[in-house]
């Protein structure tokens, strides 16, 4: 039975798995987007939400839980920089994850996963919603086939 067990353990130790996050969530701080298997990117927006989220007040206390999780001093930095005030005013949602196709090795899902303010792309694309009827060719036919 399946009693309590809620969280995905991916396959690894305690230990292991949190060094991975952490690791994982370190990266995606400072490059906005990684790429990696579908199970462990929802893991991945599990673990780095509420980071974002305690981010929010910049505070010596925040800092300290944030490098708890992160264990990256750089990475500690960028998400208290400036540059975060655009996730920074945002309610929730940090995160978004796009299936990029699968893996060669194993056929696993790859996707990736990105913060969402960081992608100017993925607005800045203009979809045309309008359709054009084509014309029908008439055909007139006055008589003179005869």
């Amino acid at each position: 039975m399946n009693h309590g067990n809620k969280k995905n353990s991916l396959g690894r130790k305690n230990k292991h798995r949190k060094s991975m996050l952490s690791n994982m969530a370190s990266s995606l701080i400072k490059k906005k987007r990684i790429f990696t298997t579908l199970a462990k990117a929802k893991v991945l927006r599990k673990y780095i939400e509420p980071i974002i989220t305690k981010s929010k007040s910049n505070t010596t206390h925040a800092r300290r839980r944030a490098f708890f999780y992160l264990k990256d001093k750089k990475a500690v930095s960028n998400l208290f920089d400036d540059s975060f005030n655009k996730v920074r005013k945002r309610l929730g949602g940090y995160t978004r994850i796009l299936r990029s196709g699968y893996r060669n090795g194993d056929n696993s899902i790859i996707s990736f996963i990105e913060l969402v303010d960081f992608n100017e792309n993925f607005y800045s694309k203009k979809i045309k919603t309008t359709r054009k009827r084509r014309k029908k060719n008439i055909k007139v036919d006055n008589g003179s086939n005869k």
